[in-house]
């Protein structure tokens, strides 16, 4: 393993642990046609959405977005910054315009399901959480805590029993 790999895989350990100012430390050191890497990119992206930096976040998911278009990772981070950010119209239009291959991730339905809820879209929110829980029952547990959901709360209930 050279130093480089080596660097990029603690850096991804960082980010696991939620060490963003390590694992930039990490990836700050790395040669500039390395920083272009997807995988330097996408542990760039976690950092800065790990400190709440939306607006940069925002720049390399598009990035991202751009270099892997057939992946889902950069529509999935780009629609979370938007979101928090508060473009959350955005974010759902974001998330529709990305590749097939979104619709195989369980966090795509959610994602749609909490954008649409603080849209004040309900009946389309709930379409999707409960897509969403078919495909990964443990984001039903998620979602009882997610303050996105907090006006659909009785009705998930309601409906998960």
């Amino acid at each position: 393993m050279t130093d480089a790999e080596r660097r990029i895989v603690a850096a991804q350990g960082y980010v696991e642990l939620g060490l963003f100012d390590e694992a930039r430390a990490e990836l700050s050191v790395l040669p500039g046609e390395l920083q272009e890497r997807v995988d330097v990119v996408e542990i760039s992206l976690l950092c800065l959405m790990g400190r709440h930096s939306w607006a940069e976040a925002l720049a390399l998911a598009t990035r991202l977005c751009r270099q892997e278009p057939a992946e889902p990772g950069g529509y999935i981070h780009a629609a979370f910054c938007l979101h928090e950010l508060g473009k959350t119209a955005e974010a759902v239009d974001m998330l529709s315009r990305g590749p097939v291959s979104l619709r195989t991730k369980p966090v795509y339905y959610y994602n749609m399901g909490c954008y649409h809820a603080r849209l004040g879209h309900f009946e389309k929110s709930i379409v999707y959480l409960e897509r969403a829980f078919e495909m990964d029952g443990d984001l039903r547990q998620h979602a009882k805590k997610d303050p996105d959901l907090d006006t659909l709360r009785a009705q998930l209930e309601i409906r998960s029993a």
